[in-house]
């Protein structure tokens, strides 16, 4: 008696396609993220234990759902290994750019005023940074679809590297100025209790109580880290440029790779979630527009110092690139018509 071959099993076949070998991206992704809609609770838990009840209530409970976000790809389609890869050579290339400013010597030469507003500028940046850290590292935690969790995770590692990044070129300016200016106290006396960093410190210490994970992601990935990263990685730099510091000019000119590709799988994910769900472009635009004024205002009071340097720059700038960029975030990302 003969027997039917067996068909040959495809591992891939969780992609709903037997037909195409996945790319190594999709083979190390795909289905990762195994709680989520997962009966009768996420995790091997009773369902009442808190941890499943937190997952339950705000993922599953999210009002940001669509029937499948297995769909959803990453526009640059990075695994770990892919990550690892990009960020040494990055890294390679900042180191290079470290080295040449301290064989110059260039923090030496700044001018003492310039120093002054560093000091209440750029010193407590590590607190806002890490907040946003956090945030990203929440949302890689709570998101639906490992698809969406590794984006969330390499943008968090991205701000552990500028977080690292400014903490060592603090130490450099302390050691070519005041040591005082890297002591902790320092930062945090700035952070706490200078009145052009408080409406900031607010909006972060709102964004850090925000448990539904769409809520967090809207808030953090389409006003809160976009404004902060062109106040950063844009008005700074072109403002440090401006007063002969090179040094902080490179850094933040080098922290702009990561926040575009931070722009980018937020663009892709908008627009994932609109083609499947067009009624999401509402409770999206609504997320955000409750967290854009306090956003843009805490901003402006930071752009105020801009006009402090010895090479002033006007924070009426600074406040329509940051409003411009917003703008045009959301309408990439159609949650806005063009104007």
């Amino acid at each position: 008696m003969t027997h039917a071959p067996r068909p040959k099993a495809r591992t891939w076949s969780l992609l709903g396609d037997v037909r195409r070998k996945p790319s190594p991206y999709e083979a190390v992704t795909a289905r990762f993220q195994y709680t989520f809609r997962r009966e009768p609770a996420p995790f091997e838990l009773d369902r009442g234990a808190p941890l499943n009840q937190w997952y339950l209530a705000h993922r599953e409970g999210s009002a940001f759902q669509v029937p499948d976000w297995e769909g959803f790809r990453d526009p640059h389609r990075l695994t770990y290994k892919d990550y690892v890869t990009l960020q040494h050579e990055r890294e390679v290339h900042t180191d290079l750019l470290i080295d040449e400013h301290e064989a110059a010597r260039t923090l030496h030469t700044l001018d003492p005023a310039w120093v002054t507003l560093l000091r209440r500028l750029v010193v407590p940046l590590r607190f806002p940074l890490h907040v946003l850290q956090m945030t990203a590292s929440y949302t890689a935690h709570m998101a639906p679809s490992a698809f969406i969790t590794n984006c969330a995770a390499f943008q968090a590692a991205d701000e552990a590297r500028r977080i690292q990044r400014l903490a060592y070129w603090t130490r450099a300016l302390a050691n070519a100025h005041d040591d005082d200016l890297a002591a902790t106290a320092t930062a945090r006396s700035a952070w706490e209790e200078d009145p052009a960093w408080q409406p900031l410190r607010r909006v972060l210490e709102e964004l850090l109580t925000v448990p539904d994970w769409g809520e967090a992601f809207t808030a953090l990935n389409l006003v809160v880290k976009p404004a902060l990263d062109i106040l950063v990685d844009e008005s700074l730099a072109g403002l440090a440029q401006d007063n002969g510091d090179a040094f902080l000019a490179d850094l933040c000119t080098e922290f702009s790779h990561d926040a575009r590709r931070s722009r980018d799988w937020t663009r892709a994910l908008v627009r994932y979630a609109l083609d499947q769900r067009p009624d999401h472009a509402e409770l999206l635009r609504d997320w955000a527009d409750a967290r854009r004024p306090d956003t843009e205002q805490a901003t402006a009071a930071l752009a105020a110092l801009f006009a402090q340097a010895p090479v002033p720059a006007p924070p009426e700038e600074v406040r329509t690139a940051i409003a411009v960029g917003l703008t045009a975030l959301h309408t990439d990302g159609g949650l806005r018509t063009p104007s």
